[in-house]
């Protein structure tokens, strides 16, 4: 019997890199934990698969205003509704190879970090099919009404607003747990010599006497990365002779605009591609640019970096971009126009900056995939 069970959905990046930080935090804990990572996705039929995951990334980037509508609806439509009957019926009439993985693995307990393995599981335990306890991470800042799944063995809330959210739509209060959201082992000490910003600015190859901005297109890779880097390095006033980390992950023709960018503006522009090194580019940077997905701000807040958030996905990723603004870690900026002035306004103001540093330190939960081990493994 494996001890745990760990269950994603790749519609995003968010979902997945929470369960890879808590398989990696019960490795770290006890090596022959067993803890195993299952994308739900891997193992729901290809039609539901592809319309499930593409659909999402098509609507938030091609049309944002209905993807918001949608948000906005679901949130409000009781789980009693026929839509909502007919959305489950057609998860379960999809999901018979991942019951039947998740059975071949006897978990003793399992995390889900999204919504539908949970939905799934939670029917298979009211009919006797399943034995152990289910428990639901929630990934946001904010909550949605797809995460209410009743009956679950407990849920787990990145802040105390989530929690009273959960209570104030029926979930026992006893089952309600405020772990903040999970993270890598590698952002769990903040302040570990491997995490110290010159050493790494210097490791980069940076100039450790001016400030460092790293800036990021985000998973869905929502937004001209590029375009806003160009913007930035063409800023002219006091502070704006800022550095700039650019990643553009897997995208290879970001990359190369990126690199044709650092041909132009030689010592101030670090492009960076796909990189497992994410802990130490936040490590150098003085300010974070960045859409707000749940996963991407827990990193920030843990190691108590400031943001300055553009391109939020109408919905989770704007309720994220108001919690910090509100906590006061964060700006936003709603166009690329105002990303210039935000962030020259920034750079000119760095007592502002340190103060932002210091609400998102004060925020930040490293140690968060540990107290979600606590409460499930009941150690």
């Amino acid at each position: 019997m494996t001890p745990l069970l760990v269950l994603s959905v790749s519609a995003g990046n968010g979902h997945v890199r929470a369960a890879q930080a808590l398989c990696a935090a019960a490795q770290a804990r006890a090596p022959a934990c067993g803890a195993v990572h299952i994308d739900a996705m891997a193992h729901m039929a290809a039609g539901f698969r592809k319309i499930y995951t593409d659909w999402y990334l098509q609507l938030v980037q091609r049309a944002p205003d209905l993807w918001s509508y949608l948000h906005q609806k679901t949130d409000s439509t009781p789980h009693s509704a026929v839509s909502q009957r007919l959305r489950r019926g057609i998860e379960r009439a999809s999901a018979g190879a991942l019951l039947r993985e998740v059975r071949r693995v006897r978990p003793a307990a399992i995390v889900c970090t999204h919504f539908l393995p949970a939905e799934l599981l939670m029917r298979e335990r009211n009919r006797g099919r399943l034995d152990g306890p289910v428990w639901l991470q929630v990934t946001d800042y904010d909550l949605h009404n797809m995460w209410i799944v009743p009956g679950l063995q407990g849920y787990l809330a990145a802040t105390e607003e989530v929690a009273f959210r959960m209570r104030a739509r029926g979930l026992p209060a006893a089952h309600v747990h405020v772990t903040g959201i999970p993270v890598m082992p590698e952002f769990s000490v903040p302040d570990a010599p491997a995490l110290q910003r010159e050493a790494n600015v210097r490791r980069l190859g940076l100039d450790p006497t001016r400030r460092v901005v790293l800036m990021t297109a985000g998973g869905a890779g929502v937004g001209n990365l590029a375009a806003r880097v160009a913007h930035a390095l063409a800023l002219d006033g006091p502070g704006c002779d800022f550095q700039v980390i650019a990643v553009g992950g897997r995208n290879a023709a970001t990359l190369a605009a990126l690199q044709a960018l650092q041909a132009r503006h030689p010592g101030r522009l670090l492009p960076v591609g796909f990189t497992g090194e994410m802990h130490r580019l936040m490590a150098a940077a003085d300010l974070v640019v960045t859409k707000p997905g749940g996963l991407t701000i827990a990193e920030c807040l843990a190691l108590g970096k400031p943001m300055l958030l553009v391109s939020p996905i109408p919905g989770q990723e704007e309720h994220n971009a108001g919690f910090l603004m509100e906590e006061g870690a964060a700006w936003l900026a709603y166009d690329t126009i105002g990303l210039g002035y935000k962030l020259a306004g920034l750079m000119a103001a760095p007592e502002r900056l340190a103060h932002m540093a210091l609400r998102s330190r004060a925020l930040g939960r490293p140690d968060a995939a540990q107290c979600v081990l606590d409460r499930v493994l009941g150690t």
